[in-house]
Formats: structure tokens, sequence, C-alpha cells
């Protein structure tokens, strides 16, 4: 088949590459429709490595997708052919104890696609275990089915924030990932988000999706206009989504006694952590890495339509502009979030 292969770093081909993919009684065989760009496709294009996972052989890239149920392993009971569906790109080792007890997210051994050695779904067809695979509700799009992969990363965030109806939240970055982490808090019951970020067309995106004040923290000081807002006490929960080693340093600035940090963003280097910020106000910290359990929430809380997720859905490109699209998500400009690829149906 026909996919999107990273050869090499800042190397990229649409050719035919042969994927064995066996359906097994547990599977499905899904008909890919649309695939999301993330930050980490990038980073292993242009850097051909995150951390420990590098890319030593061809792979195929992406893991944010959605597609169309073709065949059914005998097994399977609640899929059907024709069914629009999600999938969680993680496949966790069943035999794991962290599997065993509820936190397949972090089994060392889990297979998520697009992470080296794995093959990613930038191609016609995907395999995939009808467990890890979730109907599409009548009134979601496929392109928003897309996006229920970083979605689920800002539900798992808000879910351990143990939101409090009410709460004032600060999510500090303003990229696809810190976009739905504030949707996910509100749909949380967060009362207010206070949103950071030092581009302004993303603030200014920020602003239309609900109770959200933009802060431009290249101009505008963070920790004194949460105070101004909270009469003195501080933010609730601050969400760190940017990744950025100034800010994750600085998050316990503008949390109130009590609060809760929840690191989500990945900074490439060690970071500061001020021990006696954080105790002074007995802070709780949460950390966060992909998801688990969140898909089917993720799913209901769009159908629902309390979060809507389209105006994050900035750029479409067609299956054979791949390598296009890539180039543009490397750069991407000011004003777009995210960016997605269509494959022929």
């Amino acid at each position: 088949m026909q996919a999107l292969v990273l050869e090499q770093t800042n190397l990229l081909s649409l050719r035919d590459i042969n994927i064995d993919e066996p359906l097994r009684p547990s599977d499905v065989k899904i008909a890919i429709h649309t695939v999301g760009i993330c930050g980490s496709d990038i980073h292993y294009y242009t850097h051909g490595r995150i951390g420990p996972f590098i890319v030593e052989e061809p792979m195929v890239l992406g893991h944010e997708a959605s597609g169309t149920v073709l065949e059914v392993g005998g097994d399977v009971t609640d899929l059907e052919i024709g069914d629009r569906v999600c999938m969680e790109p993680g496949i966790p080792d069943p035999n794991n104890k962290a599997t065993r007890l509820g936190m397949y997210n972090l089994d060392p051994a889990v297979r998520f696609w697009a992470t080296p050695p794995i093959h990613g779904v930038l191609r016609p067809t995907v395999v995939h275990p009808a467990n890890f695979t979730f109907k599409v509700p009548d009134n979601v799009s496929l392109a928003e089915a897309a996006m229920v992969e970083p979605l689920a990363v800002g539900m798992h965030g808000a879910m351990k924030a143990q939101i409090k109806p009410g709460d004032v939240a600060v999510v500090i970055g303003a990229g696809p990932i810190g976009m739905v982490t504030a949707l996910a808090a509100l749909a949380g019951g967060c009362s207010q988000i206070i949103m950071t970020d030092v581009v302004q067309p993303k603030l200014d995106l920020a602003a239309t999706l609900g109770p959200i004040i933009p802060v431009n923290v290249a101009v505008q000081d963070l920790t004194e206009l949460v105070y101004d807002l909270t009469d003195g006490w501080g933010a609730d929960i601050v969400f760190e989504c940017s990744g950025s080693i100034q800010a994750t340093a600085g998050v316990f600035e503008p949390l109130c006694p009590g609060g809760t940090v929840v690191l989500i963003g990945m900074p490439l280097e060690s970071v500061p952590y001020d021990v006696v910020a954080a105790q002074v106000k007995e802070a709780r910290v949460e950390h966060v890495f992909r998801y688990a359990h969140v898909y089917p929430r993720a799913l209901a809380l769009m159908g629902s339509g309390k979060i809507d997720i389209k105006p994050l859905i900035t750029d479409t490109f067609s299956f054979q502009d791949s390598i296009e699209a890539f180039d543009f998500a490397t750069v991407m400009p000011p004003t777009s979030v995210k960016a997605q690829i269509e494959l022929p149906q």
C-alpha cells in the first residue's frame, strides 16, 4: 500500500510499502479517512528521535486517526462493517502489571503508532484491536474524530486535576494540547480559564472557545493578572502544556495555597524545581503521560456538544500532498492550530 514514510531525518517519501497485518479474531480492519499531524510526528521528521525512541529504519508516520470499518474479526460483536470509528493508537501488553492495574498508558511495552519501530497510519488501511476502536457519534465528523487523540491528553490532564465545580485554572501554552486541555477543563467544571502564550493569533482563537482570558506573557505579567482576577488568592489549577523550561519552572507562582499543578508539556531539558515554592503552598503536582480510559468520555462530550473541537482544525491537506503538509506543519503560521491529512475514499 502507499504510505507516507519517514526514510530518515528530514526526508519523507510517499511510496508503496509492505506491512504484514493479519486480521485476528479480535481485530477490525479500518479504511483510514483523516490523520492529524502531531508534534511528535514533526519531531521524528526533523530530529529522528524523541528521548530513547530513535528512528533507525523507514517508518510510516501518523497516529491521530479516524476511519470506517472494512472488516471485522470473528470474535468482534460491538463493531460492524461501515461503522465510523476513531482508534486509540497505543496497544498495551495485557500481561503487564501496569495494564492489569488499569494504568495501561504506563506499560513500557506498549505498541504505539508512529513510535519506533511501530508503523503509523498515514496509509489507506490499518488492522487494529476492536477493544481500542471506538464508534463516532453521528453528529461528529471524521475530521473531528481524528482530534480525539490529542483531546484525550487534555481530558486525562483534567481528570488528574480533580476539578471542582467553579475552579479557576491557568493553561500555559496555546498550542493544540493547551487548547484541548482548556476545553476539557471547562467541560470538567472550571468556571474560568486563563490561557497564556506569546503568539497573539493563537490567544485570539482561544478567547473564542469559551470563558477563556488570553494572556500574552511577552507583554503581560501572568501572576499579577491571576491575583487580580482571584482577589489575591491565586488559581486553583495550573496546567503546564507548553513544555517551556522557563514556564515550567514558574508553575507555582500563580497557584493558590493547596492548589494543583498538572504537568502535560514535555520539556526537552531538565527543569529547575522550586521545592520550597511548592511546599509553602502545599501544592499537589500531577504528571500526564498520554492517557487511559478516556476515549469514550471524550466522544461522549463531543457528541453532546459540551466540547466543540471544530475551531481547532485550521488546515486540511490531501494524502497526495502529505509531504507538503508536513513541511507546512514544521513551520506552521501563528494562525494555525491543527493540520490534518485526508485520504481518498
